[in-house]
């Protein structure tokens, strides 16, 4: 793993935590995006050379409203960059860890991501990126 990528944070309200962010970042969101597959939207804020990723469910059966209803807005996952996702994806299967995909898929930011099941880490769900190239 190369370092850490993002860390995705769950909210209610798109606008209203974008607002937050920018207070408390005292920057913009270098980027917004609706992502179908896992129908949310995303921003992402820079600090440093890491990424503050703002998710808002867009349906009531996707995973971030799942997430918000059982456990409310905080911290969703840790995103780490790798080098080759497919790769590393059977590295952590033979160390036994369960991931959610058996292939990579398009995520957000121009990223193919594996998730690894937060059982498997110590209650953590753990994002694998790879940029898109």
């Amino acid at each position: 793993m190369k370092k850490v990528e993002h860390i995705g944070i769950a909210v209610k309200n798109f606008s209203e935590a974008n607002g937050l962010y920018y207070k408390l970042l005292g920057a913009e969101p270098y980027k917004t995006e609706y992502v179908d597959s896992e129908g949310v939207n995303t921003s992402f804020f820079k600090v440093g050379d890491t990424k503050i990723e703002l998710l808002e469910a867009t349906n009531p059966d996707s995973a971030i409203a799942k997430f918000i209803e059982k456990r409310g807005e905080g911290i969703h996952h840790i995103a780490f960059e790798v080098e080759d996702i497919i790769a590393e994806m059977e590295r952590l299967k033979q160390e036994g860890f369960t991931l959610l995909n058996e292939q990579p898929k398009n995520g957000a930011d121009n990223k193919l991501v594996c998730f690894v099941h937060p059982k498997s880490a110590h209650g953590v769900l753990v994002e694998l990126t790879q940029e898109i190239k």
